[in-house]
């Protein structure tokens, strides 16, 4: 009995020496390492690669955002801010009971096959805005000329960034809207375009985020 009671004891002071060891070890130590680490190597990317502008964050480059009129009375659904880069639709977020656009409760693609009738009709609605919207005296889209993206959301629904064709279609409209020259406003997509990623991952990009910061800083500055 007394034996038993012993070798209880020990085995429970064995386990519990054990537990605290693993506590600090997994609990304290380790976490403190990797944040220490990623604070002093990965800075941007462990705080979540925030934009600031004016001294504040507006947003994250991982990040698509909307950039829209405030919704009038009696619509729910808002117009766009022409004066500013538009991103790509975010078709797959807002179709619950709650609309989340652009919040970081819900994410997710359509989940629509390519034959389906409301996602061709969707796109085709999409195209016939992208057009409208960018065409401008002394420039007119041409419908063949709209690239994938400006009509299709991501698998996300948050990509923050589009092609260089969809921001270069832009350029005209963003122009007028905000009384620049179109080569300045070409020459800023331009100093905005990102290459494949190592060379070959992924495809050419514009991050429209840190595209709209920069022309804002330059309307500021006209």
């Amino acid at each position: 009995m007394t034996n038993s009671f012993v070798n209880t004891a020990r085995l429970l002071g064995a386990g519990l020496r054990a537990l605290l060891v693993l506590t600090l070890v997994t609990g304290v130590v380790y976490p403190l390492a990797v944040t220490g680490v990623a604070q002093s190597l990965l800075r941007g990317a462990a705080n979540g690669s925030e934009i600031e502008a004016d001294g504040k964050v507006v947003g994250s480059s991982l990040i698509g955002q909307s950039y829209d009129l405030p919704p009038k009375k009696g619509r729910h659904t808002p117009e766009p801010d022409l004066r500013w880069f538009q991103g790509r639709p975010a078709d797959g977020l807002g179709l619950n009971t709650l609309n989340t656009r652009y919040k970081l409760i819900l994410s997710g693609a359509t989940n629509l096959a390519a034959d389906n009738e409301v996602l061709a009709d969707r796109v085709e609605a999409a195209k016939a805005a992208v057009v409208k919207d960018n065409s401008v005296p002394g420039y007119t889209v041409d419908p063949a000329d709209v690239p994938a993206d400006a009509v299709t959301s991501s698998g996300s629904g948050l990509d923050p960034a589009v092609s260089p064709q969809y921001a270069e279609l832009q350029v005209h409209r963003v122009a007028a809207r905000n009384g620049l020259p179109v080569a300045r406003v070409e020459r800023l997509v331009e100093e905005h375009t990102e290459g494949r990623t190592l060379g070959f991952i992924g495809e050419p990009r514009v991050n429209v985020l840190e595209l709209n910061v920069a022309l804002r800083e330059l309307t500021a500055n006209r």
